[in-house]
């Protein structure tokens, strides 16, 4: 059993590597590769940043709670819900990568918004083009979360998360559980 884990852990690392050198030079899926060759066009502003997941943007002159897809960061500010491991940390790393007055690409995927009226979206750094969503799952600040129809990047997300986990990044070192 311990062989086997290892067995898989191994191939999804050798996944996970080219995955990323895919991304990072454009070649997966038709998205936008992370690297800092890619450059979005800016279509958003941020003008706070809620939690480790979520944000504001001024999006053409008007208001917009985000919520980034694909991931999930731990709690901070839910009602009724106390503060989980590693929250403010991921928080803080999304506060530090998204200050406001960040220039930012939106992108959506086939659902546009969730059940609270938040934008659903890929958010991309336009300064470098760094997949913010991508980079809290590789650094262990966020967990996987596929939500169907919007799973134009489940993969990338899971073998990021998958990555973090075995390096032990993190929520990853500092949760259990």
């Amino acid at each position: 059993m311990r062989r086997r884990r290892r067995t898989l852990r191994l191939a999804g690392l050798v996944v996970l590597h080219a995955v990323l050198l895919a991304a990072c030079t454009g070649q997966t899926r038709g998205s936008a590769p992370t690297s800092s060759a890619f450059q979005p066009a800016s279509n958003a502003v941020v003008t706070r940043v809620i939690d480790g997941d979520t944000i504001d943007a001024n999006i053409g002159g008007h208001h917009e709670r985000v919520r980034l897809i694909g991931i999930d960061t731990p709690e901070t500010k839910k009602p009724n819900t106390p503060i989980q491991c590693y929250g403010p940390e991921a928080s803080d790393f999304t506060k530090h990568t998204l200050t406001a007055g960040t220039r930012v690409s939106i992108r959506r995927d086939a659902e546009a918004r969730d059940d609270y009226g938040r934008l659903l979206a890929y958010v991309y750094r336009s300064s470098d083009g760094l997949f913010v969503n991508l980079e809290l799952a590789r650094l262990g600040y966020a967990r996987p979360l596929t939500i169907a129809p919007n799973t134009a990047f489940a993969t990338e997300f899971v073998l990021a998360a998958r990555h973090a986990e075995a390096a032990n990044l993190g929520l990853w070192a500092a949760c259990s559980g």
